[in-house]
């Protein structure tokens, strides 16, 4: 009952109920990517995803951004694309999580290059 609440109501919580008549009637499944967001299209060419979980724009890889925002290039035909070893998997924003970068984090140490005048 929540759950069927939360769609009514919010936008945040994957899709809202309006989304899910919309891919009801007007969608058509294009392909679903390795993090389990769904890319969809409609007959007049509008493009949309249903993220799987929190809904975040910097959760699309590079394999859809290109589908997603209509550029034509050889990755729209292919969207499972061979990555080679020296490729990182794609990583959402981390900025604002404990997995957010920051230098030194392993030794809790902040180096300054400069000295204070007065300590």
């Amino acid at each position: 009952m929540l759950t069927v609440l939360k769609q009514i109501f919010t936008w945040w919580n994957q899709q809202t109920f309006g989304t899910r008549l919309q891919i009801l009637f007007f969608g058509k499944l294009v392909g679903e990517d390795k993090n389990g967001n769904k890319y969809y299209e409609s007959k007049s060419g509008r493009r949309w995803v249903i993220y799987n979980g929190e809904v975040e724009a910097s959760k699309i890889p590079n394999e859809w951004y290109s589908w997603m925002h209509y550029m034509n290039n050889k990755i729209e035909n292919d969207h499972n694309l061979k990555k080679y070893d020296w490729q990182k998997d794609h990583l959402p924003n981390q900025t604002g999580s404990s997995s957010s970068y920051h230098p030194n984090k392993q030794n809790d140490v902040i180096k300054k290059k400069y000295k204070a005048w007065k300590s």
